[in-house]
């Protein structure tokens, strides 16, 4: 392994632990949204509001995720990756137990807001401490292979709530938030600092200010941005809205959330796999083309399922696992290429990406879903034009322009 020119080198035995504590931190996000989506019947009921109110629980949690990003970012590389993560995570902590005491909904969606603000110091953090030590093909390789584990998250996060929704009630899936944030924690003690103090920047408001405006002033940056948030909301679209495709359209219950999660998480591990394998082997440029290639082939098998057939089972899910496949392809790739254009700022660069992406997510479950919650066909036409949106950005822009700041060069 060759360390970049900004990482503290971390011996090659510490680096798959690093991986592995990156995919954990990375985890905290899907189970955070998918391991209370089972409980939203008993929610709504303890509180006594509807679904679409209980939805801007997911929207108030992604948003304060997204707003929150712009603020650990410049932190993570000022005072490093570890004082980030363990100071999120002891806020995700005492979030979490508030959501689980939580008497009135307003008082759930404050501390829900605050969970948001917590989890995304760890995201981003980690994002970058992995291409602090590696290159940029190994880094590809690793990112592939954080996603694979990531993966588990929402396949286990929706079952596991379920488990626990239906042996021990609503509130015990916010208790389990709190024990994984503290197993988190413990792992951490045994994770180097991966960036050296040479390499910090400076959190003046002014220097912070410059950074970010030289990263909406990237065209390439935001095209690469923009086309991997509008990919994901293609899915994120069926993740917000499990509860009405599982409840709604199939009429399903609360310990079925599995039959989705479970196969579209094989795709994305799968996904990984292949993308880690051909990151030695392929350009990225052609990874992410392939990517793209069977997300769009996922759409128009959907299209024409849901104007052919009635919705079954394998009609909404079949086309879901392909789309999670070419994402998963994808992803790893433009993350490191994302990285790349700013590589003296990777926490801001990440901050930048997580807070436009998390700010998708968060119009995804606030708007679209209730928007389109009504008929199946408006799922699978929503997915679509996400997708056509992301090509456009990739096939346009993302693939052309300077591949990193104009002027690269620390502060």
């Amino acid at each position: 392994m060759k360390p970049t020119e900004s990482s503290v080198v971390v011996p090659l035995a510490g680096q798959p632990y690093l991986t592995v504590t990156v995919a954990l931190l990375s985890m905290v996000g899907p189970f955070t949204i998918d391991t209370y989506l089972p409980s939203f019947p008993d929610i709504e009921a303890t509180f006594g509001i509807s679904r679409a109110l209980l939805s801007q629980s997911l929207g108030v949690y992604l948003a304060a995720f997204a707003i929150s990003t712009l603020f650990w970012g410049p932190m993570a590389d000022r005072f490093g990756r570890r004082l980030i993560i363990f100071s999120s995570l002891f806020l995700y902590i005492l979030a979490s137990i508030g959501c689980a005491l939580a008497q009135s909904v307003e008082s759930f969606l404050l501390l829900r807001t605050l969970q948001g603000l917590a989890a995304s110091g760890g995201f981003i953090a980690g994002r970058a401490m992995i291409r602090d030590v590696h290159d940029a093909r190994t880094a590809h390789r690793a990112m592939s292979q954080v996603m694979l584990l990531f993966a588990l998250a929402p396949a286990v996060a929706p079952v596991l709530g379920g488990w626990l929704h239906d042996h021990f009630g609503w509130r015990s899936v916010f208790w389990f938030l709190c024990g994984f944030g503290t197993l988190l924690l413990l792992l951490m003690l045994f994770v180097e600092e991966t960036l050296g103090q040479e390499q910090r920047q400076s959190v003046h408001p002014s220097a912070v200010m410059r950074v970010y405006i030289r990263t909406l002033l990237h065209g390439r940056f935001l095209a690469l941005v923009f086309s991997l948030a509008f990919s994901f909301a293609g899915m994120f679209l069926y993740i917000a809205g499990a509860p009405t495709v599982i409840y709604d359209f199939l009429g399903l219950g609360s310990d079925d959330f599995g039959r989705q999660f479970i196969p579209m998480v094989g795709g994305i591990m799968l996904g990984s796999v292949i993308s880690s394998r051909l990151s030695h082997r392929w350009p990225t440029e052609f990874t992410v083309a392939i990517g793209f290639a069977l997300m769009a082939l996922a759409v128009l098998v959907n299209l024409v399922a849901s104007s052919l057939f009635q919705i079954h089972i394998l009609t909404a899910i079949g086309p879901l696992v392909l789309y999670a496949l070419g994402l998963a392809m994808a992803m790893p790739a433009i993350t490191i290429l994302i990285l790349d254009c700013f590589p003296h700022n990777r926490g801001t660069a990440a901050a930048t990406q997580g807070f436009i992406q998390m700010l998708i997510n968060a119009g995804v479950a606030s708007l679209a879903v209730p928007l389109l919650h009504t008929q199946w066909l408006h799922f699978v036409l929503g997915q679509t034009g996400f997708l056509l949106l992301a090509m456009l950005l990739w096939f346009t822009v993302a693939r052309f322009g300077p591949k990193t700041a104009s002027n690269p060069s620390p502060r």
